[in-house]
């Protein structure tokens, strides 16, 4: 078993672990599904996830999360494309991937407007503590990463989302 099946394997068990699963799971790119700012990139340069991020996404796949992308970036076409030669941009309901000063509450209304998901079903991973900060006052579960997404950011969201479904249907 290669190494994205382990991950993916592992990935499977901690989302069977929980039984109020988010409707929509939320990523970044730079620093968050890849190791680089893809503004410094060319086309024609090879993109690479890190390590853990291609079975955690197929792992969401499976388990029939959907997913979108919310980048502040300013080569979107860059993003877009390294996506897409990953083979991966088909994974995501919709890709927000813009410059943007407002912290990603602009990326998150477009993707609610185009998903129909509120805020509060979406968890969001980013590795940009400001845009922790502001998405979660929209009441978006949002997770800091500090060496892209990984397994153990995987379980401390979807932990981080029971928790406050929980509260919030027992309020």
């Amino acid at each position: 078993m290669g190494d994205d099946e382990k991950v993916k394997s592992e990935a499977l068990q901690i989302i069977e672990r929980h039984q109020n699963l988010p409707s929509l799971v939320v990523f970044d790119l730079d620093y968050t599904l890849w190791p680089f700012f893809c503004e410094c990139f060319y086309y024609d340069d090879t993109p690479y996830l890190y390590p853990q991020a291609s079975g955690i996404l197929y792992a969401l796949k499976d388990k029939g999360i959907s997913m979108a992308v919310a980048s502040r970036s300013p080569t979107s076409d860059v993003a877009k494309s390294f996506l897409q030669r990953l083979g991966i941009h088909l994974l995501f309901l919709t890709q927000e991937i813009f410059s943007s000063w407002t912290h990603k509450t602009e990326h998150f209304q477009r993707i609610h407007a185009t998903t129909g998901v509120p805020f509060t079903e979406m968890l969001f991973f980013d590795d940009e503590d400001r845009n922790i900060q502001t998405v979660s006052k929209m009441g978006v579960t949002s997770v800091l990463v500090g060496n892209g997404v990984n397994l153990g950011a995987l379980r401390q969201g979807l932990s981080e989302f029971a928790r406050k479904s929980a509260s919030s249907s027992r309020s």
